[in-house]
C-alpha cells in the first residue's frame, strides 16, 4: 500500500538536503537587491549575509567548495573593471585628476574611445561600484552553487523544461567538479613532494583534468541513454502550438516586465505585464510538460524551512526596491563630487532577512550519514555464542601393553 498524501510530504526529521529550488530563491533575491544599489557598504553586507549562509549551511559534496572559485573570480572581476576603467578611461566626467597616462591617437572615426590620457578619482570610484555590483552579483550565484545540489535541481523542473534543465545542470556542474579535480590533483602532487604553483605543476595538471571531464561526459551520456532521455508522449498538434504561444508570450512578458522594474523611469506597468507573462509562462509549461513522460523517485519535500528561506530572500529583495525608491541618494552615493558612502538603517535591516535560512535550514546530512560502522553487527539477531575449543588428544592403541613386532 502506498504511504497517505500528507505522509509523503512530510519530511523526515534531523539532518536533510533543503530543496533546490528554495535555495535559488533565495540568491536570487540577495542578487536582485545587490542590482538595486551601488552603495559599496549596502554591496559588501549582501556579500557578507551569503558568505555567512554559505559557512552555516553548507555540505561536504565535490559541488559545495566551489564557493571559493566564486569570490575569487569576483575580485578578479573587479581588479578588470578598474583596468580597464585606467586604461579606456570612463565616461563619468571629473575634475580630481590622480594621474595621466601616455594617450595614444586614434583616428577620426574612434571619436569617443581613447587608451590613456587623465585617470580622474570620479572615474575610479564609479568603476569601483559597478565592478562591486558585479562581484556581489557573482558571489549570490555562488552561494547558490554551493548550497544547491544541481542534480536535485534538475528533478524539480517542470517536464517541458526538462531537455533544456538538463543542458543548464550539465553547465553549472562543470566548474565545481572542475574546482574539486584541481584540488584533488595539487593535493596528490604535493604528496609525492612536488610543486604545485608554477606553469609546470598547471601543465601537468592540465592533462588530468581535460581527461576527467572528458570521462564524466561519455558516463553522463551514457547514464542518460540508459535512462530514456529524449523520450517524449505523442500530443495533439494544436496543443504542441498553443504550448509555444504561451511560453513565448510569457517570457516576452517577463522580460519586458524586468526591464520596466529595473530602469529608473515609471515602471508601473511592469507589474500587470509582469503577472500576465508569469500566469502565461507557467500555462505553457504546464501544457508542456504533457510531453514528458518521465517520473520522479521521492521528491523533495518543500516543507517550513523551504518557505523561510525562499521568503528571505524575496523579503531582501522586494524591501529593497521599496527603500531605494524612497530614497535613492542612500543607495546610489553620488561620485560627482565623490561622496562618503553611508549605510542606512533601514536597508541593513532589509538586508539582514536574508540571514534567515542559517537558522531555518535544516543542517545537510554528512557523507557518512546512514552508513553502517566498520565493526557494526546485525543487532536484530542475537549473537550465538563461539563454541570453546576442545583439545585433541592423540590416539592411542587398542592394546597399549601389547609389544610391537619388528621384522
Amino acid at each position: 500500500m502506498p504511504p497517505p498524501r500528507a505522509a509523503r510530504r512530510r519530511p523526515a526529521a534531523g539532518p536533510r538536503h533543503l530543496h533546490p529550488g528554495a535555495w535559488w530563491l533565495w540568491a536570487l533575491g540577495l542578487g536582485a537587491a545587490a542590482t538595486r544599489t551601488t552603495n559599496p557598504l549596502v554591496l559588501l553586507l549582501l556579500a557578507a549575509v551569503a558568505g555567512y549562509v554559505v559557512a552555516a549551511r553548507r555540505g561536504d559534496a565535490p559541488w559545495s567548495r566551489s564557493y571559493g572559485a566564486f569570490l575569487r573570480l569576483g575580485l578578479l572581476v573587479l581588479g578588470i573593471r578598474l583596468v580597464f576603467a585606467v586604461l579606456l578611461g570612463s565616461p563619468v566626467p571629473g575634475t580630481h585628476v590622480l594621474f595621466t597616462l601616455p594617450e595614444v591617437p586614434l583616428p577620426a572615426w574612434a571619436q569617443g574611445v581613447r587608451i590613456g590620457g587623465r585617470v580622474t578619482a570620479e572615474g575610479l570610484l564609479a568603476a569601483l561600484y559597478d565592478g562591486l555590483r558585479l562581484a556581489t552579483l557573482l558571489v549570490c550565484v555562488g552561494a547558490a552553487n554551493a548550497l544547491a545540489s544541481p542534480a536535485r535541481l534538475l528533478r524539480t523542473l517542470p517536464g517541458a523544461l526538462y531537455e533544456a534543465g538538463v543542458a543548464v545542470v550539465v553547465a553549472m556542474t562543470f566548474a565545481p567538479n572542475l574546482v574539486a579535480d584541481v584540488q584533488r590533483l595539487r593535493a596528490a602532487r604535493r604528496l609525492r613532494g612536488r610543486t604545485d604553483r608554477g606553469v609546470t605543476a598547471l601543465l601537468s595538471v592540465g592533462l588530468p583534468v581535460l581527461e576527467g571531464a572528458l570521462e564524466r561526459s561519455v558516463a553522463l551520456a551514457a547514464a542518460m541513454d540508459t535512462r530514456g532521455f529524449g523520450r517524449t508522449a505523442a500530443v495533439p498538434r494544436r496543443i504542441a502550438v498553443l504550448t509555444a504561444v504561451l511560453t513565448l508570450a510569457g517570457l516576452l512578458g517577463i522580460c519586458l516586465a524586468a526591464y520596466g522594474l529595473l530602469t529608473a523611469g515609471d515602471g508601473g506597468w511592469a507589474v500587470p505585464v509582469l503577472v500576465i507573462g508569469l500566469a502565461a509562462a507557467f500555462a505553457g509549461l504546464l501544457l508542456g510538460g504533457r510531453r514528458s513522460v518521465r517520473t520522479r523517485y521521492r521528491p523533495d519535500p518543500w516543507a517550513l524551512p523551504e518557505w523561510l528561506t525562499a521568503g528571505s530572500g524575496i523579503a531582501v529583495a522586494v524591501s529593497t526596491a521599496w527603500l531605494a525608491s524612497l530614497d535613492p541618494l542612500a543607495f546610489a552615493p553620488t561620485v560627482v563630487p565623490p561622496t562618503a558612502p553611508v549605510l542606512p538603517v533601514a536597508a541593513a535591516a532589509a538586508v539582514l532577512l536574508g540571514l534567515l535560512p542559517a537558522f531555518a535550514a535544516p543542517p545537510p546530512p554528512s557523507g557518512t550519514e546512514g552508513r553502517p560502522p566498520a565493526d557494526s553487527t546485525d543487532r536484530t539477531t542475537p549473537a550465538v555464542p563461539a563454541t570453546p575449543a576442545v583439545p585433541t588428544v592423540p590416539a592411542v592403541p587398542a592394546d597399549a601393553t601389547e609389544p610391537r613386532r619388528t621384522s
